[in-house]
Parts: structure tokens; C-alpha cells; sequence
């Protein structure tokens, strides 16, 4: 038997508002769970109306997709993944609840576990009380089975099968052996370092069960995508888009499409329905545009907070009040595919910025050149980590994993390697023959020692070598570099770890002059951002390339 779970016109049918999720591969057992599914209340909302009175269309198509994903005749679960993305108050949660439920009810085993992961006990809750409650307002369902509050539990009196709603931040999930698996608010799981393994546990016991399957349940993340929220993300699309066959997984993701973010189309609350399927019912459209008008204005971050939850639009960088101006134009001075070797074909002069090095910090370097005929600045830039700071910095490994593999960052085993490896950049640089004669490596004022004794050993000079002031003294760099990204004039690479330490910078001001530093920025790193404003100083006096006199330009 042959199907698939792409769907490459998606764009077009979210907004005809036709149906995203594909239909199911066996409509009876489809039928069967649907029966179950439409007769469970909603208690929390007035009159207790069933799912079938309360839902849309696109609810029943998502439960028939997953019940209807079972061959009964094999006894195999031919679609093992679903990925639902949809905004916040779409009743995600309840939803849960009652597909869980539906689960639970038809479970041929006995003594089963089926199992609710959520990221915390409010979260947990969310999805325990409506399952809770939907076997409370129902007698025949209240005589079968038994509710535990206190452990978030219900059980078959009979067969002994069991819903376990689990709280990662106060319960254990080692040694489960659930059969169906539903992680809700997969969003925040992205944010800590030991999710992967959670996951393992959580789902180690489908290996003996055939009939089994995971449901992954977010919104957007309130900031940048990271950890196995990104990489599941990222996934999903990929099948949707049909770049990877996987009958197996099922996404379905309401977002705009790319034309309509770039245009901003989801400002206009006309578009508010597309990633807001329960519009009406759950979802007031009226709420969504008052409040959008209340956010907008705000420097704080709640406008992209409110456009993440509300709107399911992903956000790329984390911009608060105390944000650096730059960060504004960053993304917009993007040009994709701009490596090193591009910059160095390029441009005729390049000067190399050097920040950083602690064990639990980066070391980041930036090169930034000046291109040929256009004399734009071209901007990319490098990081490094000792692979202690994944342990030292729990809350942000899982983006400098993310970042390791794009191949923005690279951890080293030991003290030494990045150093090595730097140096080894500022020698490709040079023997290019982009480096200016004099003052073309600026480091930290502080000075890092390390690295200038490998720059030394290189034969690199103290001729070369310049120390860049930091804090308010490096407020004309800071400027400089703000004013050429927001006229076009500094362009990089596009790259995610310079987005992120872009967002991560934080001003203070400082008499008439501003400064970024480490301390103001708390534990987000900045380090490779540092880097470039070093080079910025350097390039701000007009370097000549090596062996040309100013006449010759």
C-alpha cells in the first residue's frame, strides 16, 4: 500500500481555508475512533457541549488521520509521527485530552500506558483536568474508569490500561514503556539540553508495539526556534514540502506562507484565520486584532511574542527595548551564501576582529571585507566552545548544538585547538593577500593571550596585531556599524549564530556614548558580534591592500 503525507499546495489551501490534512488510509478505523472522539464533553465550556457540537472540520480530519493511520488486519500503525503546529487557544490542549482518551478507550491491551509529556505541571495540567473532566460529566466513562488527581492518572478498572498525564520539570519519565505518546508544548522541550534523551526514554517502549505512535503538539516558540523544537520543525516542513519521502510522519503546520511574511500579511487581521483554524469558536478574531494593535508599538518584546503565539509567525531574532539599533536592519542585510571564500574572491582588503575565549565562553572571530567594486563591507564570521560550556550553560546548548551543525561554531575537546584553528583563518586571510600591511587583527584591549602568542608564532607581528578599547570607547565602531547595516553599505552571511548574538546584545548608555558588553547581556553570548565591531574599528580607517600605496586607489 502506497501514500503519502506531503502536501505541496499547502500555501494555497490554508488560505481557501480548505483542508490541510490528508485523509485517512483506513476510513473505518477512522469512523470508529471519530464515534468515540464526538461523543466526549468539553467541560469547560458552557452548556458542556460534545466535541462533535464544538469542533471544526479540521479537528475530526486530524484524529481520523491518526486512528485511521492503523491496519488492522497487521495489527501496525502505518503513520508512527504527527507534528501539529497551530497558534495558541486553538484548544490544542483539550484536544489532546480527548485524543488521548479516544486511545485509551479503544486500547486492545491490558495493563498499557498511554502517555502525556508536557514540559511542565501547568502545562501537564492543562491536558489532565479536560481528560479528567470528560469521564467525570460521563456516567458510563466515570464506571469504567478511575481518576487520581494527585499522580495526574486514569485507569481501566478492567483491563488496567492507563493515561498518564507526566510533568518533565517534576517527574520521571525513565523506564516508560507507553505504547502512545503525546508531547505537548514541544516548543519549550527545544530550550533544554537533555530533551533528546527524555524523548528516548518516553518512547522506548514502541519498539515492541507496533500499534503505537507519538503525537507532537506545539506553537511557535516565543523566540528563536532551537534544540529538537528546530529540528523537528524543520523536519515536518521538509515532508510537507515533499524534499523528504516519509509516509511514516505527518505534519501539519499552520504558518504563512513565505510571500505573505515577507509582505507582512499576517499584520492584517483579514489573514488572521489562516494559522488560526478554530477561528469563532475557541479564537476570537476581534481579541486577536485589539490586541494586535496594543503590542505593536511596544519595544519590549511582546509584539513578537504576541505574533509567535497568536500568529504562529517564527521569529528570527529576540529584540527587546534595551536592543542594540543594528539589530533592526540585521536580518534585511542578509545575503545567503556569502562564506569566507566568497569574501575573500570578493573584496581587496580584509581586516580579522578577535573576541573572547573563556572555557565557559566562545572565542569568536569575524573577517570583514571591503568589496572591490562596490566597496560594500562583506561581514562573516566563526565561533568556538570547549564542550564543557554544553554542561556550564545548560539553557543554551541547544543552540550551540544548533549552530555546530550548520557548521557556524566548533567545539573543541581541549584548550588550544581554537586557538590553532583561528589563527588558521587569519593566515588564509593573508595569504590571500587581503590583509593590510599594518593593523589588520584587532583583539579584545584586554587582551588574549593565547591567541596572540599563536598569531606571533605564525609570524605575525605586533605591527599587525591592534588592541581595540572596549566599552564606551568602542562606541564609534558600534555606530558605524549600525548605520552601515541599516544603508545597505555592511552586508554578512546570513548566519544564525550572528543573528543570535545580535539579539542577545544589549546597549547601556554610558554619558553620550552607548556601549555593549558582556555583562549587560547576561547569559546570552555576543562574542562573535564583539568580534565584528574589533573589525569595524580596524576597517574604519580605510586599510589599503597589502602592497598598494593610497595613490594607487
Amino acid at each position: 500500500m502506497e501514500w503519502s503525507t506531503a502536501c505541496l499546495d499547502w500555501e494555497e489551501r490554508l488560505c481557501a481555508g480548505n483542508p490541510i490534512i490528508p485523509p485517512p488510509i483506513f476510513p473505518d478505523k477512522a469512523d470508529q475512533a471519530l464515534a468515540i472522539f464526538k461523543e466526549l464533553r468539553v467541560v469547560d465550556l458552557p452548556g458542556k457541549p460534545t466535541f462533535g457540537e464544538c469542533s471544526e472540520q479540521w479537528v475530526f480530519d486530524f484524529v481520523a488521520a491518526i486512528f485511521g493511520g492503523y491496519d488492522g488486519e497487521t495489527g501496525k500503525q502505518l503513520i508512527r509521527e504527527y507534528f501539529l503546529l497551530i497558534s495558541k487557544k486553538n484548544s490544542k490542549s483539550t484536544i489532546a485530552a480527548g485524543i488521548m482518551l479516544t486511545a485509551l478507550i479503544l486500547c486492545f491491551r491490558e495493563e498499557e500506558e498511554h502517555l502525556i509529556l508536557a514540559p511542565t505541571k501547568e502545562v501537564a495540567d492543562n491536558s489532565f483536568k479536560p481528560a479528567a473532566g470528560m469521564i467525570r460529566v460521563d456516567d458510563r466513562l466515570s464506571a469504567i474508569f478511575h481518576i487520581q488527581d494527585h499522580v495526574r492518572t486514569i485507569t481501566h478498572r478492567v483491563t488496567r490500561n492507563s493515561l498518564k498525564v507526566v510533568a518533565a520539570d517534576t517527574d520521571t519519565v525513565s523506564g516508560k514503556k507507553s505504547g502512545r505518546v503525546l508531547i505537548d508544548e514541544h516548543w519549550v522541550f527545544g530550550k533544554r539540553a537533555n530533551a533528546s534523551g527524555m524523548f528516548m526514554e518516553a518512547t522506548g517502549g514502541q519498539v515492541s508495539r507496533e500499534e503505537g505512535w507519538v503525537i507532537y503538539l506545539t506553537t511557535q516558540s516565543e523566540e528563536p526556534p532551537a534544540g529538537v523544537f528546530k529540528e523537528k520543525l524543520q523536519y515536518y516542513r521538509d515532508v510537507r514540502d515533499g524534499k523528504i519521502d516519509d509516509p511514516k510522519s505527518l505534519g501539519v503546520i499552520y504558518e504563512f506562507p513565505e510571500a505573505m511574511i515577507k509582505a507582512k500579511g499576517y499584520l492584517d487581521p483579514a489573514n488572521f484565520y489562516i494559522t488560526n483554524p478554530n477561528m469563532g469558536r475557541s479564537v476570537s478574531a476581534e481579541w486577536l486584532a485589539d490586541n494586535l494593535k496594543k503590542n505593536q508599538a511596544k519595544t519590549d518584546g511582546s509584539f513578537q511574542q504576541f505574533l509567535a503565539k497568536h500568529l504562529n509567525v517564527e521569529i528570527g531574532m529576540n529584540l527587546r527595548s534595551d536592543r542594540w539599533a543594528g539589530a533592526d536592519f540585521w536580518e534585511g542585510a542578509a545575503e545567503s551564501g556569502l562564506t569566507l571564500d566568497a569574501l575573500l574572491d570578493r573584496c581587496e582588503v580584509a581586516v580579522v576582529g578577535i573576541d573572547g575565549g573563556g572555557l565557559d565562553d566562545l572565542l569568536g572571530l569575524a573577517v570583514l571585507g571591503r568589496e572591490s567594486e562596490t566597496r560594500r563591507w562583506l561581514l562573516w564570521a566563526h565561533a568556538w566552545a570547549h564542550e564543557i560550556v554544553l554542561k556550564r550553560r545548560l539553557e543554551i546548548a541547544p543552540r550551540l548544538q544548533d549552530f555546530a551543525a550548520a557548521g557556524e561554531l566548533t567545539l573543541v575537546e581541549r584548550p588550544g585547538q581554537d586557538v590553532a584553528a583561528v589563527a588558521d583563518i587569519v593566515c588564509r586571510v593573508r595569504d590571500a593577500g587581503r590583509l593590510p600591511e599594518k593593523q589588520g587583527i584587532g583583539v579584545d584591549g584586554a587582551g588574549i593571550t593565547d591567541v596572540i602568542d599563536e598569531l606571533v608564532a605564525r609570524e605575525f607581528t605586533t605591527d599587525d596585531i591592534v588592541a581595540i578599547s572596549q566599552g564606551w570607547k568602542l562606541n564609534g565602531a558600534i555606530k558605524t556599524t549600525e548605520r552601515k547595516v541599516a544603508g545597505g553599505e555592511l552586508v554578512h552571511g546570513g548566519q544564525a549564530l550572528m543573528a543570535w548574538c545580535v539579539g542577545n546584545a544589549r546597549t547601556v548608555q554610558s554619558g553620550n556614548a552607548i556601549s555593549i558588553t558582556k555583562q549587560a547581556s547576561g547569559t546570552g553570548k555576543i562574542d562573535p558580534l564583539m568580534a565584528a565591531f574589533d573589525a569595524v574599528t580596524l576597517m574604519a580607517h580605510n586599510p589599503m591592500p597589502n602592497g598598494k600605496s593610497f595613490w594607487d586607489n
